[in-house]
């Protein structure tokens, strides 16, 4: 059995459905992509797996290793092994890196009866010390405010150093190459790639096959209004960034952005 199992997903916000009806089967240790033009449905399904409240999901399933997840709530589905990377990181002043990433550890060593288990002070010390040498990043990082003036880079770097802390079963990353240049695009990849393996599957989500040229994935699907209109190989991010989305039947010109 896949980890990640999706069945006939219909979803809806505001009363529009977005996605209707999709089916996807993610292994741990292999990496995904879902390509798509705007307005696909890409994000609407990162969102609907972690349990946005603004999302209704209409009709399907969506089971990870075993655990009806739409009968859980997002901290709840993040302890199961789910980890989301989101396209815009919200910034939260007067809270320091060091001490959101302290507190998500600690809400993660919580039992299912709710008993706490805090991590100490020492060993979260080490084990911040240690990711932040395998992804690179400067130390004084950990001392500014979560994402507070933060560059589109240095955002998504510190989502990584939380993926990496956390080292969920399964990681979404929803457009995680939107608003970064060439260098930080490079700097996170390699954060990513380092990070997937064997007890890590990884969900890419792109508009853009320029993020695949930094993590390959094993297989890629293209979401066109609300459902995957064909999965295949590493060289469909070729084909599609060679020749668009027209062959689905997509005016790329007359969809909005969002």
């Amino acid at each position: 059995m896949p980890d990640l199992s999706i069945r006939n997903l219909h979803a809806t916000i505001d009363g529009a459905e977005i996605l209707r009806g999709i089916d996807l089967d993610i292994d741990r240790g292999s990496v995904h992509a879902i390509m798509g033009p705007n307005g696909s449905g890409k994000s609407t399904l990162a969102h609907v797996l972690m349990g946005h409240p603004a999302y209704e999901v209409t009709d399907g399933s969506i089971t990870f290793r075993g655990t009806d997840v739409l009968e859980l709530e997002p901290d709840e589905r993040s302890r199961l092994g789910i980890f989301l990377a989101f396209q815009y990181p919200s910034a939260i002043p007067g809270v320091t890196v060091a001490n959101f990433l302290r507190m998500a550890v600690n809400a993660h060593r919580r039992g299912p009866d709710g008993e706490g288990n805090p991590i100490r002070i020492p060993e979260f010390r080490k084990l911040l010390q240690e990711n932040m040498e395998l992804l690179k990043i400067d130390r004084s990082m950990t001392s500014r405010y979560l994402n507070d003036g933060f560059s589109g880079g240095e955002k998504k770097r510190v989502e990584i150093l939380q993926m990496a802390i956390l080292r969920p079963q399964l990681a979404v990353m929803d457009e995680t190459d939107s608003g970064l240049d060439i260098d930080a695009l490079r700097i996170v990849s390699e954060g990513v790639n380092q990070l997937a393996g064997p007890e890590m599957g990884v969900l890419v989500i792109t508009h853009y096959a320029r993020l695949l040229h930094y993590i390959k994935p094993d297989v890629i699907h293209v979401l066109v209004d609300g459902r995957i209109a064909r999965t295949g190989g590493p060289e469909l991010a070729d084909e599609l960034e060679r020749d668009g989305y027209a062959a689905f039947g997509v005016d790329e010109e007359a969809i909005p952005v969002g």
